[in-house]
């Protein structure tokens, strides 16, 4: 057999090698992908360890992080639950609800609220289930109280000669309404309301930072506080980062040896969950370096290795 025959041979079998070995990083990449999928926010989290969520943005009545703190309730590997904030607030309704739960999970394993760039309003009154509150010297947070808001837009119809015409069953429906100045009556009304909300957000300041209702009242006006200055009056428990919450932890009996692991949303990685957890499978098995450039190289591409937009214009070796 001539050396030309030899030499195409041995291609062959390189290339087949190549193919096996992508035939069966891709069913494992399968069966990975299908574990992301069919985990979700569970996955690492097989073993004992500290699970963790974020709260960022507004705050909503938000069906999926109940479920998932639910789930976290209800998790035996979850040791603890750190609550990461970065919220300017939101509805009442929506603080309240998730409140609610993080109280729930509180009943089995400790809850830690780590306040970061802000927590303020709802994000304070979520803070405030936490059985410890960790934020950082200039981190912003306090604003306890209640806002209603609404538009008017009477007088730009007036301009452009526009007009409503309304019959309604009493004078309190639909009140109050952008199309009109609000009544006495309807001012009445939903500054009642305002107040009763406040109260609820008052007792339950009090109640979770053990302090005299007369003392939250005097916090509670609106102001906002840098965490300095909400340690002082009492509102937070700790200045600090993570190393202050695994202490904390250690301390109700967690170890500090246990992995931290993010609990996210369901989906929420992108809607290419498949690629997604396919260049995850190959990051953490270490194949995409192993296997990857010699891959290539059968094909006489290796040059394309390189990151990013350098990736555009390479220069011959000389």
């Amino acid at each position: 057999m001539d050396q030309m025959a030899i030499a195409d041979r041995r291609s062959l079998r390189r290339k087949l090698s190549f193919w096996r070995i992508v035939a069966l990083v891709f069913l494992i990449g399968i069966g990975f992908a299908l574990y992301r999928f069919a985990g979700g926010d569970r996955v690492g989290a097989a073993g004992p360890h500290v699970a963790r969520i974020e709260i960022s943005g507004m705050i909503t009545d938000n069906k999926e992080l109940l479920e998932r703190l639910d789930r976290i309730a209800g998790s035996s590997q979850a040791k603890a639950l750190i609550v990461s904030i970065s919220s300017p607030g939101g509805t009442t309704y929506g603080g309240e609800r998730i409140f609610k739960a993080l109280r729930h999970v509180a009943e089995k394993k400790p809850v830690v609220s780590d306040i970061r760039t802000l927590a303020a309003s709802a994000g304070y009154m979520v803070a405030a289930a936490g059985d410890q509150i960790v934020a950082g010297e200039s981190s912003i947070t306090g604003s306890i109280g209640v806002i209603f808001q609404y538009p008017q837009i009477a007088e730009m119809m007036q301009k452009i000669g526009v007009s409503l015409e309304e019959i309604k069953s009493a004078p309190l429906k639909a009140e109050p309404s952008p199309f009109h100045p609000a009544s006495e009556e309807a001012r009445t009304m939903i500054r009642n309301m305002v107040m009763d909300s406040y109260g609820w957000f008052v007792d339950l300041v009090a109640d979770r930072r053990k302090l005299p209702r007369e003392d939250v009242l005097k916090l509670a006006d609106g102001t906002i506080f840098t965490g300095r200055q909400a340690l002082n009056v009492k509102l937070v428990d700790k200045l600090g980062g993570d190393e202050d919450i695994r202490a904390y932890l250690e301390s109700r009996g967690v170890s500090k040896d246990l992995p931290v692991v993010d609990w996210k949303e369901r989906g929420s990685s992108s809607s290419f969950w498949f690629a997604s957890a396919m260049a995850e499978f190959v990051r953490q098995t270490g194949l995409g370096e192993a296997i990857a450039p010699y891959a290539f190289r059968i094909f006489g591409t290796d040059k394309l290795f390189l990151d990013g937009l350098v990736s555009v214009w390479q220069v011959g070796r000389g």
